[in-house]
């Protein structure tokens, strides 16, 4: 269902760079092909099929875009919280694009998609709306190099600690509510290895891990880890 056009206008205003460069009825066209959608914690969003989803805006919750490999292998390349926006499940806006990316909700969530196909025909009118196409991808894949480098390059306990030490200033506290699992899907290892790692980490009076999560207690250790 598409949403209606004063709220659209206000969305696309407050997301994309070039609602002012867009004609009327480029405005239109974009505004009648945006949805509102609610997804429940799991739900794929893109990428287990041969379709162009679109731009994805998040109004709430969080998505998680990874790659999965032959042998089932998940490597997550970043998360979109509250006000981001995804173009690479744009792939027919991104020609360029040849590896599938999968994007699922981590948490319920709530965003705006617009048709992929919609969204790729403005961009091939209008240069602002692919220049910003572009650009927001080019971002991403920094994103994406940076993860590739920390797989490659890293120690698991290195890339443990980064990630702990960027979940605590991300979420602004030394608690962290994500299970073993959820870590391992992060960093790109399997949950047993991070569990023994976090058991170290525990006896190094690092953190606690308990049910409930795990709690940085010693933030100078995690530093040197990192360092």
């Amino acid at each position: 269902m598409s949403i209606e056009i004063p709220q659209c206008k206000l969305v696309y205003s407050k997301y994309f760079p070039f609602w002012e460069k867009l004609t009327d009825d480029q405005r239109e066209r974009l505004c009648a092909n945006t949805g509102e959608f609610r997804f429940r914690k799991g739900t794929n969003i893109h990428g287990l099929g041969d379709v162009c989803t679109g731009a994805i805006m998040v109004i709430s919750g969080s998505l998680r875009a990874y790659l999965l490999s032959e042998n089932g292998r998940e490597i997550t390349l970043y998360r979109f919280k509250k006000g981001e926006v995804c173009m690479l499940s744009a792939s027919c806006v991104l020609k360029s694009i040849t590896f599938d990316v999968i994007i699922d909700a981590e948490e319920d969530s709530e965003a705006y998609i617009v048709r992929g196909d919609v969204m790729a025909k403005v961009a091939e009118e209008n240069l602002y709306v692919e220049n910003y196409a572009l650009d927001n991808a080019v971002k991403r894949f920094s994103d994406v190099v940076w993860v590739m480098q920390q797989i490659m390059f890293l120690s698991l306990d290195k890339r443990l600690a980064v990630f702990l030490w960027d979940e605590s200033v991300r979420n602004g506290s030394n608690k962290i509510t994500l299970t073993h699992e959820q870590i391992a899907k992060y960093i790109s290892s399997a949950r047993e290895a991070v569990t023994r790692m976090l058991r170290y980490f525990a006896g190094e009076g690092i953190v606690e891990v308990t049910r409930r999560g795990i709690t940085i207690t010693d933030k100078e250790k995690l530093r040197k880890l990192i360092m």
